[in-house]
Protein backbone atom coordinates (compact mmCIF):
# COMPACT_ATOMS: atom_id res chain seq x y z
CA UNK A 1 0.00 0.00 0.00
CA UNK A 2 1.21 3.49 -0.80
CA UNK A 3 2.67 4.97 2.37
CA UNK A 4 1.35 8.39 1.40
CA UNK A 5 -2.17 7.43 0.49
CA UNK A 6 -4.42 10.45 0.10
CA UNK A 7 -8.09 9.58 0.43
CA UNK A 8 -10.34 11.03 -2.26
CA UNK A 9 -13.81 12.06 -1.24
CA UNK A 10 -16.72 13.69 -2.96
CA UNK A 11 -19.00 16.19 -1.31
CA UNK A 12 -22.74 16.18 -1.88
CA UNK A 13 -23.79 18.94 -4.26
CA UNK A 14 -23.92 22.66 -4.28
CA UNK A 15 -27.03 22.55 -2.13
CA UNK A 16 -25.04 20.91 0.66
CA UNK A 17 -22.43 23.66 0.59
CA UNK A 18 -25.10 26.35 0.64
CA UNK A 19 -26.74 24.82 3.69
CA UNK A 20 -23.44 24.57 5.49
CA UNK A 21 -21.86 27.96 4.88
CA UNK A 22 -20.98 28.20 8.55
CA UNK A 23 -18.61 25.28 8.55
CA UNK A 24 -15.02 26.24 8.92
CA UNK A 25 -12.90 26.81 5.84
CA UNK A 26 -10.38 24.31 4.70
CA UNK A 27 -6.81 24.56 5.85
CA UNK A 28 -3.68 22.94 4.55
CA UNK A 29 -1.91 20.43 6.76
CA UNK A 30 1.32 18.62 6.06
CA UNK A 31 2.99 15.54 7.42
CA UNK A 32 6.64 14.70 7.90
CA UNK A 33 7.13 13.83 4.25
CA UNK A 34 5.99 17.25 3.10
CA UNK A 35 2.84 15.88 1.53
CA UNK A 36 -0.11 18.20 2.00
CA UNK A 37 -3.73 17.31 2.44
CA UNK A 38 -6.93 19.19 3.07
CA UNK A 39 -8.90 19.14 6.27
CA UNK A 40 -12.53 20.12 6.47
CA UNK A 41 -15.28 19.84 9.04
CA UNK A 42 -17.34 17.36 7.09
CA UNK A 43 -19.74 15.68 9.47
CA UNK A 44 -21.50 13.98 6.56
CA UNK A 45 -20.00 13.36 3.13
CA UNK A 46 -20.55 10.91 0.32
CA UNK A 47 -18.49 7.74 0.28
CA UNK A 48 -15.59 7.73 -2.16
CA UNK A 49 -17.25 5.08 -4.32
CA UNK A 50 -20.45 7.20 -4.57
CA UNK A 51 -22.61 4.32 -3.38
CA UNK A 52 -26.00 5.89 -2.56
CA UNK A 53 -26.46 3.48 0.37
CA UNK A 54 -23.26 4.50 2.11
CA UNK A 55 -22.19 7.74 3.73
CA UNK A 56 -18.90 8.70 5.34
CA UNK A 57 -18.81 10.37 8.72
CA UNK A 58 -15.84 11.71 10.62
CA UNK A 59 -14.73 10.91 14.15
CA UNK A 60 -12.07 12.51 16.35
CA UNK A 61 -9.88 9.95 18.13
CA UNK A 62 -7.39 10.80 20.86
CA UNK A 63 -4.60 8.22 21.20
CA UNK A 64 -2.01 8.42 24.00
CA UNK A 65 0.71 6.37 25.67
CA UNK A 66 2.53 6.62 28.98
CA UNK A 67 5.04 4.43 30.80
CA UNK A 68 4.28 5.25 34.46
CA UNK A 69 7.32 3.39 35.86
CA UNK A 70 5.38 1.14 38.23
CA UNK A 71 3.82 3.98 40.18
CA UNK A 72 0.22 3.94 41.42
CA UNK A 73 -2.10 6.81 40.45
CA UNK A 74 -2.38 9.43 43.17
CA UNK A 75 -4.83 12.26 43.78
CA UNK A 76 -2.34 14.94 42.75
CA UNK A 77 -1.94 13.19 39.42
CA UNK A 78 -5.32 14.55 38.29
CA UNK A 79 -3.67 17.82 37.20
CA UNK A 80 -1.17 15.93 35.06
CA UNK A 81 -3.92 13.80 33.54
CA UNK A 82 -5.96 16.87 32.71
CA UNK A 83 -3.08 18.25 30.66
CA UNK A 84 -2.28 14.87 29.11
CA UNK A 85 -5.85 14.12 28.00
CA UNK A 86 -6.25 17.63 26.58
CA UNK A 87 -9.93 17.58 27.53
CA UNK A 88 -10.49 21.15 26.27
CA UNK A 89 -10.33 19.75 22.74
CA UNK A 90 -12.75 16.91 23.38
CA UNK A 91 -12.59 13.85 21.14
CA UNK A 92 -15.23 11.26 20.31
CA UNK A 93 -13.01 8.40 21.44
CA UNK A 94 -10.13 8.29 23.93
CA UNK A 95 -7.72 5.37 23.60
CA UNK A 96 -5.14 5.33 26.39
CA UNK A 97 -2.22 2.93 26.61
CA UNK A 98 -0.04 2.42 29.66
CA UNK A 99 3.11 0.49 30.40
CA UNK A 100 4.39 -0.58 33.83
CA UNK A 101 1.23 0.20 35.79
CA UNK A 102 2.78 -2.28 38.21
CA UNK A 103 6.51 -2.79 38.89
CA UNK A 104 7.94 -5.51 36.67
CA UNK A 105 8.95 -7.73 39.58
CA UNK A 106 8.87 -11.52 39.46
CA UNK A 107 5.70 -11.80 41.56
CA UNK A 108 3.83 -9.50 39.16
CA UNK A 109 5.17 -11.17 36.01
CA UNK A 110 4.72 -14.80 37.09
CA UNK A 111 1.81 -14.49 39.54
CA UNK A 112 -1.86 -14.01 38.81
CA UNK A 113 -3.24 -10.73 37.52
CA UNK A 114 -4.08 -8.14 40.16
CA UNK A 115 -6.66 -5.73 38.73
CA UNK A 116 -6.43 -3.16 41.52
CA UNK A 117 -4.18 -0.73 39.65
CA UNK A 118 -6.17 -1.04 36.42
CA UNK A 119 -9.37 -0.14 38.27
CA UNK A 120 -7.64 2.80 39.95
CA UNK A 121 -6.44 4.18 36.63
CA UNK A 122 -9.88 3.74 35.05
CA UNK A 123 -11.51 5.52 37.96
CA UNK A 124 -9.18 8.50 37.70
CA UNK A 125 -9.49 8.67 33.90
CA UNK A 126 -13.28 8.58 34.16
CA UNK A 127 -13.25 11.43 36.67
CA UNK A 128 -11.14 13.61 34.37
CA UNK A 129 -13.16 12.88 31.22
CA UNK A 130 -16.48 13.33 32.96
CA UNK A 131 -15.55 16.24 35.25
CA UNK A 132 -15.92 14.12 38.40
CA UNK A 133 -19.46 13.07 37.54
CA UNK A 134 -20.77 10.91 40.38
CA UNK A 135 -23.05 8.56 38.44
CA UNK A 136 -22.22 5.12 37.05
CA UNK A 137 -20.27 6.10 33.95
CA UNK A 138 -17.71 3.47 34.85
CA UNK A 139 -20.18 0.64 34.03
CA UNK A 140 -18.43 -1.04 31.10
CA UNK A 141 -19.82 -1.85 27.69
CA UNK A 142 -17.98 -5.14 28.01
CA UNK A 143 -16.49 -6.86 31.02
CA UNK A 144 -13.29 -4.79 31.51
CA UNK A 145 -9.85 -5.62 32.87
CA UNK A 146 -10.42 -9.36 32.54
CA UNK A 147 -9.34 -11.90 29.98
CA UNK A 148 -12.91 -12.86 29.07
CA UNK A 149 -15.22 -10.63 27.06
CA UNK A 150 -18.90 -11.03 27.81
CA UNK A 151 -20.20 -11.24 24.26
CA UNK A 152 -23.43 -9.40 23.66
CA UNK A 153 -23.19 -7.47 26.94
CA UNK A 154 -23.91 -3.93 25.82
CA UNK A 155 -24.12 -2.45 29.29
CA UNK A 156 -26.27 0.52 30.14
CA UNK A 157 -25.65 3.88 28.50
CA UNK A 158 -26.67 6.77 30.74
CA UNK A 159 -26.75 10.49 30.09
CA UNK A 160 -24.86 11.61 33.19
CA UNK A 161 -21.28 11.06 32.10
CA UNK A 162 -20.08 12.29 28.73
CA UNK A 163 -17.76 9.30 28.30
CA UNK A 164 -18.27 5.63 29.01
CA UNK A 165 -15.69 2.90 29.43
CA UNK A 166 -15.98 0.75 26.32
CA UNK A 167 -13.12 -1.71 26.75
CA UNK A 168 -10.21 -2.31 29.09
CA UNK A 169 -7.50 -4.95 29.30
CA UNK A 170 -4.43 -5.51 31.50
CA UNK A 171 -1.49 -7.87 31.04
CA UNK A 172 1.03 -7.48 33.88
CA UNK A 173 2.05 -3.83 33.37
CA UNK A 174 0.62 -3.26 29.88
CA UNK A 175 -2.84 -1.74 30.01
CA UNK A 176 -5.36 -0.27 27.55
CA UNK A 177 -8.45 1.79 28.35
CA UNK A 178 -10.95 2.87 25.66
CA UNK A 179 -13.60 5.53 26.32
CA UNK A 180 -16.38 6.61 23.96
CA UNK A 181 -18.59 9.69 24.04
CA UNK A 182 -22.10 8.52 24.96
CA UNK A 183 -23.63 10.52 22.10
CA UNK A 184 -22.04 8.09 19.62
CA UNK A 185 -24.25 5.25 20.81
CA UNK A 186 -27.30 7.14 19.57
CA UNK A 187 -25.72 7.89 16.20
CA UNK A 188 -23.85 4.73 15.27
CA UNK A 189 -23.84 0.98 15.62
CA UNK A 190 -20.83 0.01 17.76
CA UNK A 191 -20.25 -3.72 17.96
CA UNK A 192 -17.84 -6.67 17.96
CA UNK A 193 -15.70 -5.27 20.78
CA UNK A 194 -12.91 -7.78 21.43
CA UNK A 195 -9.65 -7.83 23.37
CA UNK A 196 -6.44 -9.79 22.91
CA UNK A 197 -3.17 -10.01 24.84
CA UNK A 198 0.16 -11.27 23.51
CA UNK A 199 3.01 -11.93 25.95
CA UNK A 200 6.47 -11.98 24.37
CA UNK A 201 8.81 -11.08 27.22
CA UNK A 202 11.06 -13.48 29.15
CA UNK A 203 11.46 -16.79 27.24
CA UNK A 204 9.20 -15.28 24.60
CA UNK A 205 6.00 -15.91 26.55
CA UNK A 206 5.97 -13.94 29.82
CA UNK A 207 4.01 -10.74 30.09
CA UNK A 208 6.72 -8.31 31.19
CA UNK A 209 6.80 -7.34 27.50
CA UNK A 210 4.14 -7.68 24.83
CA UNK A 211 0.87 -6.08 23.79
CA UNK A 212 -2.81 -5.73 24.59
CA UNK A 213 -5.22 -4.86 21.80
CA UNK A 214 -8.83 -3.85 21.28
CA UNK A 215 -10.84 -4.49 18.12
CA UNK A 216 -14.21 -2.90 17.41
CA UNK A 217 -16.61 -2.16 14.59
CA UNK A 218 -18.16 1.28 14.25
CA UNK A 219 -20.83 1.03 11.56
CA UNK A 220 -18.99 -0.38 8.52
CA UNK A 221 -15.44 0.48 9.62
CA UNK A 222 -13.23 -1.73 11.75
CA UNK A 223 -10.69 -0.34 14.21
CA UNK A 224 -7.74 -1.94 15.98
CA UNK A 225 -5.81 -0.31 18.83
CA UNK A 226 -2.56 -1.96 19.96
CA UNK A 227 -0.56 -0.78 22.95
CA UNK A 228 2.85 -2.43 23.23
CA UNK A 229 5.86 -2.53 25.52
CA UNK A 230 8.86 -3.83 23.60
CA UNK A 231 12.32 -5.03 24.64
CA UNK A 232 14.58 -2.48 26.28
CA UNK A 233 18.30 -1.89 25.71
CA UNK A 234 20.41 0.63 23.81
CA UNK A 235 23.22 -1.66 22.65
CA UNK A 236 23.62 -2.19 18.93
CA UNK A 237 21.52 -5.20 18.00
CA UNK A 238 18.86 -4.65 20.65
CA UNK A 239 16.61 -3.24 17.94
CA UNK A 240 16.54 -6.72 16.44
CA UNK A 241 14.78 -8.06 19.54
CA UNK A 242 12.21 -5.29 19.25
CA UNK A 243 11.66 -6.06 15.59
CA UNK A 244 11.14 -9.73 16.41
CA UNK A 245 8.55 -8.88 19.07
CA UNK A 246 6.67 -6.63 16.63
CA UNK A 247 6.48 -9.50 14.12
CA UNK A 248 5.41 -11.85 16.91
CA UNK A 249 2.57 -9.53 17.93
CA UNK A 250 1.37 -9.35 14.34
CA UNK A 251 1.33 -13.14 14.07
CA UNK A 252 -0.27 -13.94 17.42
CA UNK A 253 -2.97 -11.28 17.73
CA UNK A 254 -6.39 -12.63 16.74
CA UNK A 255 -9.97 -11.57 17.45
CA UNK A 256 -12.99 -13.86 17.16
CA UNK A 257 -15.96 -12.70 15.12
CA UNK A 258 -19.69 -12.63 15.61
CA UNK A 259 -20.96 -12.81 12.04
CA UNK A 260 -21.55 -15.70 9.65
CA UNK A 261 -19.87 -14.08 6.66
CA UNK A 262 -16.31 -14.23 8.00
CA UNK A 263 -15.68 -17.36 10.10
CA UNK A 264 -11.92 -16.88 10.37
CA UNK A 265 -10.44 -14.80 13.22
CA UNK A 266 -9.61 -11.20 12.48
CA UNK A 267 -5.93 -10.24 12.50
CA UNK A 268 -4.40 -6.82 13.12
CA UNK A 269 -3.95 -6.15 9.43
CA UNK A 270 -7.53 -7.20 8.72
CA UNK A 271 -8.81 -3.89 10.14
CA UNK A 272 -9.56 -0.75 8.19
CA UNK A 273 -7.84 1.64 10.59
CA UNK A 274 -5.04 0.61 12.96
CA UNK A 275 -3.21 2.49 15.71
CA UNK A 276 -0.04 1.04 17.28
CA UNK A 277 1.43 2.91 20.24
CA UNK A 278 3.35 2.46 23.47
CA UNK A 279 6.85 2.27 24.90
CA UNK A 280 8.35 0.83 21.74
CA UNK A 281 11.84 1.35 23.18
CA UNK A 282 13.56 2.18 19.88
CA UNK A 283 16.66 4.26 20.65
CA UNK A 284 19.11 6.67 19.01
CA UNK A 285 22.22 5.36 17.23
CA UNK A 286 24.20 8.27 18.59
CA UNK A 287 26.69 8.98 21.34
CA UNK A 288 25.19 10.36 24.52
CA UNK A 289 27.03 13.72 24.39
CA UNK A 290 26.15 14.35 20.76
CA UNK A 291 22.50 13.50 21.37
CA UNK A 292 22.30 15.92 24.29
CA UNK A 293 23.92 18.66 22.24
CA UNK A 294 21.29 18.32 19.51
CA UNK A 295 18.57 18.33 22.16
CA UNK A 296 19.90 21.62 23.56
CA UNK A 297 19.70 23.07 20.06
CA UNK A 298 16.21 21.58 19.61
CA UNK A 299 17.39 20.23 16.28
CA UNK A 300 14.79 17.50 16.04
CA UNK A 301 15.33 16.92 12.32
CA UNK A 302 19.03 16.15 12.78
CA UNK A 303 18.28 13.97 15.80
CA UNK A 304 15.72 11.91 13.90
CA UNK A 305 18.39 10.88 11.42
CA UNK A 306 19.70 8.57 14.16
CA UNK A 307 16.35 7.27 15.37
CA UNK A 308 16.00 3.49 15.07
CA UNK A 309 12.25 3.49 14.48
CA UNK A 310 12.49 6.08 11.71
CA UNK A 311 15.04 3.87 10.05
CA UNK A 312 12.75 0.86 10.36
CA UNK A 313 9.84 2.83 8.89
CA UNK A 314 12.00 3.86 5.94
CA UNK A 315 14.05 0.72 5.37
CA UNK A 316 11.32 -1.86 5.77
CA UNK A 317 12.58 -3.79 8.80
CA UNK A 318 9.18 -3.51 10.47
CA UNK A 319 6.22 -1.16 10.06
CA UNK A 320 6.94 -0.45 6.42
CA UNK A 321 3.98 1.43 5.03
CA UNK A 322 2.96 2.72 8.45
CA UNK A 323 3.01 6.40 9.32
CA UNK A 324 4.07 8.62 12.17
CA UNK A 325 3.59 12.34 12.62
CA UNK A 326 6.45 14.80 12.54
CA UNK A 327 8.26 14.79 15.91
CA UNK A 328 8.68 18.33 17.19
CA UNK A 329 9.32 17.56 20.83
CA UNK A 330 12.27 16.44 22.96
CA UNK A 331 13.01 12.76 23.58
CA UNK A 332 10.69 11.32 26.19
CA UNK A 333 13.10 8.96 28.02
CA UNK A 334 14.95 8.64 30.40
CA UNK A 335 14.43 11.35 33.03
CA UNK A 336 16.23 11.51 36.37
CA UNK A 337 14.62 10.17 39.53
CA UNK A 338 16.28 13.00 41.45
CA UNK A 339 15.02 15.83 39.27
CA UNK A 340 12.61 15.09 36.43
CA UNK A 341 13.70 18.24 34.59
CA UNK A 342 16.98 16.49 33.77
CA UNK A 343 17.74 13.46 31.68
CA UNK A 344 19.23 10.55 33.61
CA UNK A 345 23.02 10.83 33.77
CA UNK A 346 23.14 14.61 33.51
CA UNK A 347 24.99 14.62 36.83
CA UNK A 348 26.92 11.33 37.00
CA UNK A 349 28.08 12.04 40.54
CA UNK A 350 24.58 11.35 41.85
CA UNK A 351 24.45 7.92 43.47
CA UNK A 352 22.46 5.37 41.49
CA UNK A 353 21.94 7.60 38.46
CA UNK A 354 21.98 5.51 35.27
CA UNK A 355 23.67 6.82 32.16
CA UNK A 356 21.17 6.69 29.31
CA UNK A 357 21.22 8.34 25.91
CA UNK A 358 17.88 10.20 25.65
CA UNK A 359 15.49 8.65 23.13
CA UNK A 360 11.98 8.82 21.71
CA UNK A 361 10.88 5.53 23.25
CA UNK A 362 7.19 6.48 23.39
CA UNK A 363 5.55 6.56 19.96
CA UNK A 364 2.25 6.51 18.09
CA UNK A 365 1.93 4.99 14.60
CA UNK A 366 -1.05 4.41 12.33
CA UNK A 367 -2.01 2.48 9.22
CA UNK A 368 -5.06 2.63 6.94
CA UNK A 369 -7.13 4.89 4.75
CA UNK A 370 -9.02 7.92 5.91
CA UNK A 371 -6.81 8.76 8.92
CA UNK A 372 -5.45 12.28 9.43
CA UNK A 373 -3.27 13.35 12.32
CA UNK A 374 -3.84 16.87 13.65
CA UNK A 375 -1.41 16.98 16.58
CA UNK A 376 1.45 14.96 18.03
CA UNK A 377 2.91 16.14 21.31
CA UNK A 378 4.34 15.20 24.67
CA UNK A 379 3.15 16.35 28.08
CA UNK A 380 5.42 17.54 30.85
CA UNK A 381 4.29 15.44 33.81
CA UNK A 382 7.05 14.68 36.34
CA UNK A 383 5.30 11.54 37.58
CA UNK A 384 7.56 9.08 35.74
CA UNK A 385 10.94 8.75 34.03
CA UNK A 386 8.95 8.81 30.76
CA UNK A 387 6.95 11.73 29.41
CA UNK A 388 3.45 10.90 28.12
CA UNK A 389 2.86 11.24 24.38
CA UNK A 390 -0.46 11.96 22.65
CA UNK A 391 -1.93 12.42 19.19
CA UNK A 392 -5.27 13.65 17.90
CA UNK A 393 -6.69 12.10 14.73
CA UNK A 394 -9.74 12.48 12.57
CA UNK A 395 -10.93 9.29 10.88
CA UNK A 396 -13.56 8.49 8.30
CA UNK A 397 -16.12 5.76 8.95
CA UNK A 398 -18.53 4.15 6.54
CA UNK A 399 -22.15 4.56 7.64
CA UNK A 400 -24.97 2.54 6.09
CA UNK A 401 -28.32 4.28 5.70
CA UNK A 402 -30.87 2.53 7.89
CA UNK A 403 -33.61 2.58 5.24
CA UNK A 404 -31.30 0.87 2.75
CA UNK A 405 -29.84 -1.84 4.97
CA UNK A 406 -31.46 -4.66 3.02
CA UNK A 407 -29.54 -3.73 -0.12
CA UNK A 408 -26.44 -2.19 1.42
CA UNK A 409 -22.86 -3.15 0.74
CA UNK A 410 -22.48 -4.18 4.34
CA UNK A 411 -25.02 -6.99 3.90
CA UNK A 412 -24.85 -8.18 0.33
CA UNK A 413 -21.05 -8.48 0.17
CA UNK A 414 -20.43 -6.69 -3.14
CA UNK A 415 -16.87 -6.41 -4.37
CA UNK A 416 -16.13 -3.12 -2.60
CA UNK A 417 -17.67 -4.11 0.75
CA UNK A 418 -15.90 -3.66 4.03
CA UNK A 419 -16.44 -7.30 5.02
CA UNK A 420 -14.93 -8.59 1.80
CA UNK A 421 -11.92 -6.34 2.27
CA UNK A 422 -11.47 -7.78 5.78
CA UNK A 423 -11.61 -11.34 4.45
CA UNK A 424 -9.05 -10.50 1.77
CA UNK A 425 -6.69 -8.89 4.25
CA UNK A 426 -7.01 -11.84 6.63
CA UNK A 427 -6.24 -14.25 3.83
CA UNK A 428 -3.13 -12.18 3.09
CA UNK A 429 -2.20 -12.35 6.78
CA UNK A 430 -2.48 -16.15 7.00
CA UNK A 431 0.73 -18.13 7.76
CA UNK A 432 1.02 -19.30 4.17
CA UNK A 433 1.02 -15.74 2.92
CA UNK A 434 3.21 -14.00 5.53
CA UNK A 435 6.11 -13.84 3.10
CA UNK A 436 3.81 -11.95 0.77
CA UNK A 437 3.08 -9.47 3.55
CA UNK A 438 6.75 -8.87 4.09
CA UNK A 439 7.28 -8.24 0.41
CA UNK A 440 4.47 -5.74 0.43
CA UNK A 441 6.00 -4.03 3.42
CA UNK A 442 3.12 -4.52 5.85
CA UNK A 443 5.22 -6.25 8.48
Amino acid sequence: MDNHYKPKIQKFGRWFSKKHKSRRSRKQLSDESGDEYEEEDNSLIMSSDTDPCSLTNQLRIFVATWNVAGRSPAGSLAVDLDEWLNVKESADIYVLGFQEIVPLKAKNVIGGEDLTEARSWNLLIGQILNDKCACRWITPMINPVTSVVEEGDQGEVNNCGRYKLMASKKMVGVFISVWINTSLFNRYSISSVKVCAVACGIMGYLGNKGSVSVSMLIEGTSFCFIVAHLASGEKKGDEGRRNHQVSDIFKRTYFTRDDHFTPRPLTILGHDQIFWFGDLNYRLFLENDLARELIKKQDWIALQEFDQLRQELGDGGVFQGWREGNIKFAPTYKYSAFNSNWYSGTFPSLVGEKQRTPAWCDRILWYGKGVKQHSYFRSESKFSDHKPVSALFSTQIEVVRSNDIGSSKRINGEASSTLLSLITRDNDASPSNRKCHRRKGRL
